[in-house]
């Protein structure tokens, strides 16, 4: 599928009405930057995304990956967009300038990624992971290895990736049974192991790969505590800095996936010949820590996949129903009866709207939390940036999960629009399907992410991260539960919310009998969150468009309360449609959606454990 549809309009409400991006470039870090700049960027990356991305998806797709004598071969048009992709300056865009990135907010950066995966999402796994793991050797690494691997990392010349996942292991990372042994009068380790799922693990775009490897030395604790982190390039590295001889890394098979067909996921053998070498990142036994902090970067882009894939479904879906006619118009009550778009048939809007107002949600949802990931990282004090991380923490598994259900379900509603065109491969919606199923899976799995998020975030700090939440919505539902225009959608969202904090009262009273019970209810959980912030973030962004539709009523002598005039004025003004949308994407998402969420609150307050009893 050729076409890219992005709505352009939606990322820049986010980022500079909604978030008020601009406000960052009152920190240290973003204070060389302004909005121009900021808009120069997007539009390069949209026309990059549109003209040299969107056009090669599908074939790479067909094309897919290959092994030959070892060696992982991506689809022919990968070399020339990778080198393009490079030149561009937008490899690294939100890492140290210093070391080669651009240094820009991440809350930029997600809009960046978007445009990009939304394109072709399986270009997108060698920078993605590239960069993740550069950061992790700039923060974690000691300055010869800084100095070795990142600009060349940061810069595209080099790529990297992270080898967590063994055969036997799968998400339980303490069983991992690869090993290192320390050489005698040298500086690195001998790497013996086995890994799988290892996505980017090799190809031919750069010259060496370095591959990020959790092994455990030899004699040190078994289980997660054991567990260091290595560099291992795939090449070593001369005493000049330059590519030197390979490394005995093998790569063994590439895996047969249901989607990502031109991203090489690989299994890869360390150390067959016994002369694989790997150097010690940080201190022996943080590896798991250390890694954690690539994997936790990695979720928000992994949500961010679900938005971009769902939301280029929705446009596709959107743009196939305008196109499309077919039967007549319900109401059409006419002897010659003509047939309409089916963007005019009921359920066909249905389906369309749940698309529109669960991406935006979700859409809001990721660039929400990477804007507060900018002030955790660089906030002007310790208070102001212990808080932000407090919420990061609280959202980044509810941004991961959810986001990636969803841009699946959106996927799923957008091969039900068009029918049989969408279950055949011409119009790209069965790709989509295909391509963003993988999210939901890796960067541990959604029920992972809930169980991360009722078993451990939510007593965090003694519940002070949930509470920082709820502290936060109330504070923003207070005012509009008096406001004529938006009282009985706040009074929802507040009645949601409330909910939500009794569940989690019911869950510490009842885990303290039962704790299987409420893990059980982890996905539930999690799901009831994920629609509460959603709602909260659309009702939000309702209340700026209202603001700014006064302005403009204002402005053209309109009374907000003539429907006719107001008509008229939408008709012959797109950003004033685009507006009332909005508002009206909101009301849709907190009357249709967000009830969703009641039969998971009857679930848990059901008292039934029949799936913990049952023999299966």
């Amino acid at each position: 599928m050729s076409e890219f549809h992005i709505d352009r309009r939606d990322i820049d409400f986010i980022l500079y009405d909604h978030l008020g991006i601009e406000d960052l470039l009152e920190l240290p870090r973003y204070e060389g930057f302004d909005r121009e700049t900021f808009d120069i960027i997007l539009s390069q990356a949209q026309r990059f995304a549109a003209e040299r991305l969107a056009p090669t998806n599908q074939d790479a797709d067909q094309q897919g990956c290959r092994i030959e004598d070892g060696q992982v071969y991506l689809p022919d048009c990968y070399e020339e967009l990778y080198d393009e992709f490079c030149q561009m300056g937008l490899f690294a865009p939100v890492n140290n300038p210093e070391l080669g990135g651009m240094g820009l907010p991440h809350t930029l950066g997600v809009a960046l990624i978007e445009l990009f995966i939304s394109a072709h999402p399986s270009f997108m796994f060698t920078p993605g992971l590239t960069t993740s793991a550069a950061h992790l050797i700039e923060e974690h690494g000691n300055e010869e290895y800084v100095e070795t691997y990142c600009e060349k990392m940061f810069t595209g010349e080099w790529s990297g990736t992270m080898c967590l996942t063994e055969p036997q292991a799968g998400s339980a990372l303490g069983s991992l049974t690869t090993a290192a042994v320390p050489v005698e009068g040298e500086d690195y380790y001998q790497i013996r192991g086995n890994k799988i799922f290892i996505s980017a693990g090799d190809h031919q775009l750069t010259d060496n790969i370095v591959h990020l490897v959790l092994a455990r030395v030899e004699g040190d604790p078994g289980g997660t505590k054991g567990i260091s982190l290595f560099i291992v390039p795939k090449r070593r590295i001369d005493e000049d800095g330059s590519v030197g001889e390979l490394n005995d890394v093998t790569i063994t098979n590439i895996e047969e996936k249901m989607g990502i067909h031109a991203s090489p996921t690989c299994a890869m053998s360390f150390g067959d010949d016994g002369e694989c070498r790997g150097w010690l990142v940080g201190e022996r036994c943080n590896g798991l820590q250390y890694m954690f902090q690539m994997m936790n970067e990695a979720r928000l882009v992994t949500g961010l996949q679900g938005v971009a894939i769902g939301n280029a479904a929705f446009q596709s879906a959107l743009e196939y129903a305008r196109e499309r006619k077919q039967g007549p118009k319900v109401t059409d009550r006419s002897d010659d009866k003509q047939d309409v778009a089916i963007l005019e048939h009921p359920d066909v809007r249905r389906n369309l709207m749940i698309m529109r107002a669960y991406g935006e949600s979700i859409r809001a949802l990721t660039y929400n939390t990477a804007h507060i990931s900018d002030y955790a990282i660089y906030g002007q004090d310790e208070q102001q940036q212990e808080r932000a991380q407090d919420l990061l923490d609280l959202l980044t598994p509810i941004c991961k999960a959810f986001s990636t259900d969803i841009g699946f379900e959106m996927t799923e509603l957008a091969m039900q629009v068009l029918g049989g065109y969408g279950y055949i491969k011409e119009y790209g919606i069965e790709q989509q399907m295909r391509d963003v199923k993988i999210a939901s899976l890796y960067e541990g799995t959604n029920g992972i992410q809930a169980l991360d998020l009722l078993g451990r975030k939510m007593r965090q700090k003694g519940g002070a991260l949930f509470m920082s939440w709820v502290q936060e919505a109330t504070q923003f539902l207070a005012p509009l539960l008096e406001d004529d225009n938006f009282s009985e959608l706040a009074a929802e969202v507040d009645e949601a919310k409330n909910s939500l904090t009794e569940a989690v009262f019911s869950f510490q009273a009842k885990g303290k009998e039962d704790p299987e019970y409420p893990l059980q209810h982890a996905t539930p959980f999690l799901r009831i969150f994920g629609h509460v912030e959603s709602a909260r973030l659309l009702l939000r962004q309702a209340t700026i468009a209202r603001g700014k539709l006064e302005e403009m009523w204002e402005d053209e002598g309109i009374d907000a309360d003539d429907d006719d005039a107001r008509s008229a004025f939408i008709e012959r003004n797109g950003e004033v449609r685009y507006l009332e949308n909005k508002i009206k994407t909101a009301s849709f998402f907190i009357h249709q959606l967000l009830p969703r969420i009641q039969g998971y609150f009857k679930s848990i307050q059901s008292d039934d454990r029949s799936a913990l009893d049952i023999a299966l």
